[in-house]
């Protein structure tokens, strides 16, 4: 045993290295604890290093790496060591579970695996996990994870998206409990942590969605129109935009459109592509939607043949074999929102392609259709009593429902006056008639 001094002079620096092994050279110091010493080998490497014994065993922990440490917080650390040791820990134990820790994204790709794969909303979780969660917490360890830390990643999200935000803490806590029963964690760290507990500024309660009433006036349904094709928008995306305006589904609905579902003039949406209702609904075509479907087919063969990949028979095809999808229209809105805005109309914030819908059953209204058939043209459901003991389909009223706003929203994009005449019952009758 020696002192061991620190220094170009000291008894660590001039040390010379075995010819072979390693050798110890423990410190005497008195402010050293019994077991501290240093390490050197035979290739000149010098470390602090602790012996110790726990349950009869002799073990050797590493501090650290000189000239990285010092002799001084080396030795710190070491009575630190020490005082861990007689209260029952084992460092080097505790230091080859930390290696086998996981860290959260590894968390995560097991949670998914056997948490959400096969479920309806297994996308959408994937989602909120992988693209907000793990970017901002993915490469911590799971046990360095703080309550803080995904808070600040929900208040990020409840900015914009309030109902996705509640989503993310709720599918983040599971995930969390799934780690808590697998034992990488002794208490959850996000148990009892409450949408509540989630701050906004200028936001009462921000995990609780926001009611939208955004609908396109005239001038911006015009503009919309107008532009759409020629904004620099994927064609095919364009064109479902507008589809989503003309007959007021879904918009998720409408990039979804399969061939095999179109029938002459009628489009069913199966009930497996309607997460809302389950149940299957038709819509009438107009002369408008069909045109529109028209264009997509033909951009769709052109496509086709360029790429030389048989289609699935998706009308509107994104990538090869899949149809867009409901975040593409919304990201492609973004990405050109001036262009689609009227120019002469201040801005009064982003629409989105679910207020083409607004705004198509809004029309609706001034077209002088019932409300409870305006609600079915758009596939919503009968709910109460009347889902009941009413049963008839009022697939007429329907039809006549999308013509009238197929003639208000021409005489909107020709800039002509809007009256009553528009949809008169007389021009519906001829309508329906050559139909």
């Amino acid at each position: 045993m020696a002192k061991l001094t620190d220094g170009k002079n000291g008894i660590i620096a001039k040390e010379a290295a075995p010819g072979r092994g390693q050798r110890f050279i423990y410190d005497d110091h008195r402010d050293a604890p019994r077991g501290f010493g240093l390490r050197i080998t035979s290739a000149g490497g010098k470390a602090f290093i602790l012996s110790y014994t726990v349950d009869g065993r002799k073990r050797r922990k590493t501090i650290g790496d000189w000239p990285t440490w010092t002799l001084e917080s080396a030795r710190a650390e070491a009575r630190e060591l020490v005082l861990k040791i007689s209260a029952g820990a084992d460092p080097l134990e505790d230091t080859r579970r930390r290696k086998l820790e996981p860290i959260v994204q590894d968390l995560a790709i097991d949670w998914l695996e056997m948490h959400a794969t096969g479920l309806k909303s297994e996308r959408a979780i994937r989602g909120y996990i992988k693209n907000d969660l793990l970017p901002a917490i993915g490469r911590l360890k799971v046990s360095d994870v703080r309550r803080r830390d995904v808070i600040n990643v929900v208040e990020a999200k409840a900015v914009h998206a309030p109902r996705a935000a509640a989503q993310l803490l709720l599918y983040a806590r599971r995930m969390f409990d799934y780690a808590t029963d697998r034992d990488y964690l002794p208490a959850n760290p996000l148990a009892g942590l409450k949408p509540s507990s989630i701050k906004v500024k200028g936001r009462r309660d921000p995990l609780k969605p926001v009611t939208r009433t955004r609908v396109l006036d005239d001038d911006e349904v015009r503009a919309f129109w107008q532009n759409v094709e020629a904004c620099g928008l994927h064609r095919l995306t364009a064109l479902a935009l507008k589809l989503v305006l003309v007959t007021g589904q879904r918009p998720g609905e409408v990039a979804g459109m399969h061939k095999s579902e179109i029938k002459g003039r009628i489009w069913t949406i199966p009930a497996s592509r309607r997460g809302k209702t389950q149940t299957a609904h038709t819509v009438y075509l107009t002369d408008t939607a069909l045109e529109i479907l028209d264009c997509a087919s033909a951009d769709l063969d052109r496509l086709q043949k360029r790429r030389n990949v048989p289609s699935k028979g998706y009308l509107f095809e994104a990538r090869p074999e899949r149809p867009i999808t409901n975040a593409a229209l919304c990201r492609a809105i973004d990405r050109h929102s001036e262009a689609l805005r009227a120019k002469d109309v201040p801005p009064w914030g982003r629409w989105t392609p679910h207020d083409l819908r607004r705004t198509m059953r809004t029309g609706l209204s001034a077209c002088k259709v019932r409300p409870d058939i305006a609600e079915l043209t758009i596939g919503h459901v009968k709910t109460g009593m009347v889902a009941v003991y009413d049963q008839h389909s009022f697939e007429d009223e329907q039809r006549e429902a999308v013509i009238a706003w197929e003639n208000r929203l021409a005489a909107i994009v020709e800039g002509r006056r809007i009256g009553l005449e528009s949809a008169n019952v007389v021009h519906l009758q001829e309508k329906l008639n050559n139909a």
